[in-house]
């Protein structure tokens, strides 16, 4: 259906061996894969522990249960982002209290909204690095520091970005990824989640195998033979063929994100001639994961005609994200209306993602922008 769409998977023999493996293995749950993938993601983040996970969502719910986040508490968190963060503040009982962003060019969470929220029942800050393009983590963990209250990093946008010589994930108390199929490294479905706190890690252990004190491999190999359970947790582990898949596609991560930055560069040239619309850049002490190729359309622009029209010319795109606090769900739950979060809502009225994937070429990216540039025309 598409000449070029939004995102591609980047999948080779390499992927497809280590699967077999797996099959060939005959243990196909959470074992000796999963905890070399730990492993060597924790190595790659820079943190002490990274504990692998049925997807972003649950590393979320994970970080809040771990940091203790109830029934009574606050995190303050964004509005533009996937609408699984600001749920899974909600899964605790807590309350998502919505900051608004930075500019129209910063899409990041304001650290001067991140303070005026801040309020006595406040426990942390949850941030997004949008479209793999880090936070002002500065500003933020120092915020955090200021009022005694824990940062944790939704990364699922910036695998391999870093901040200040550190990556992403390895900023805050906790960092939580996504390894959709759409992500800069995917395993399909899965996440990770990492942090360098010792307790916090043996809380996240627990609380992501039911609150068990022992593993199915750990009964297989005949280390136990029964087991405890010492708290209400869940099922959020990840199987060997998804950690297997991971091993890989996070061997070709650097690889693939240096990609992602050369088309990001040449999509920045070509549609820098195009002044209708308007890009996000990193800053100076930042390293963007590339995730995503968000641009900002003029007010008057119908979106939805725009976005017909690179459909009929074979060319997906998509929106990233309708403003979370605006949702029905959100709305009907705490009284929320429009206006609240002022430069949020206008981005997100305005916001059209472009195709971006380590497997296109410069003929496609100015195959996109000529079909941009004939559409601005015609109007």
């Amino acid at each position: 259906m598409w000449k070029i769409p939004l995102s591609n998977v980047s999948f080779d023999r390499k992927e497809s061996e280590a699967v077999q493996n797996v099959l060939s293995s005959g243990w196909l749950t959470m074992g000796e894969v999963t905890k070399d993938f730990e492993t060597r993601f924790s190595r790659y983040i820079g943190t002490e522990h990274a504990f692998a996970v049925s997807s972003c969502t649950s590393a979320l719910h994970l970080a809040a249960l771990a940091l203790d986040i109830g029934e009574g508490d606050e995190v303050v968190c964004p509005s533009l982002t996937f609408v699984a963060a600001p749920n899974s503040v909600l899964y605790t009982g807590a309350k998502p209290v919505f900051a608004d962003i930075t500019s129209r060019t910063i899409l990041n969470i304001s650290p001067e909204d991140i303070e005026k929220k801040i309020t006595a029942k406040t426990k942390a800050i949850q941030i997004m690095h949008y479209a793999g393009i880090p936070c002002d983590m500065e500003s933020i963990t120092g915020l955090a520091k200021k009022h005694g209250l824990f940062v944790i990093e939704d990364c699922a946008h910036s695998p391999g970005a870093e901040y200040k010589g550190k990556k992403c994930g390895a900023l805050g108390d906790i960092g939580c990824f996504s390894f959709f199929s759409n992500k800069n490294m995917t395993t399909g479905e899965g996440g990770m989640i990492t942090t360098n706190n010792g307790t916090i890690a043996k809380k996240i252990q627990s609380l992501r195998s039911h609150g068990m004190t022992s593993l199915t491999l750990d009964r297989h190999k005949g280390h136990a033979y029964s087991y405890d359970v010492t708290a209400l947790g869940f099922n959020y582990r990840l199987d060997e063929i998804h950690s297997a898949l991971g091993i890989v596609q996070l061997e070709k991560l650097r690889e693939n994100n240096e990609r992602r930055r050369i088309l990001t560069a040449k999509y920045r040239q070509v549609l820098s001639k195009i002044l209708e619309l308007s890009m996000i850049s990193c800053d100076k002490f930042s390293v963007s994961s590339s995730h995503i190729l968000p641009v900002l359309l003029p007010k008057e622009t119908d979106r939805a005609q725009f976005m017909e029209y690179m459909k009929q010319h074979g060319i997906q795109t998509s929106i990233h994200y309708p403003p979370a606090h605006l949702f029905d769900f959100y709305r009907r739950m705490y009284g929320h209306k429009e206006g609240m979060l002022s430069i949020t809502e206008d981005v997100s009225k305005r916001e059209v993602t472009l195709p971006l994937y380590p497997s296109m070429d410069e003929d496609d990216v100015h195959l996109v922008c000529s079909a941009i540039c004939d559409y601005f025309i015609r109007k």
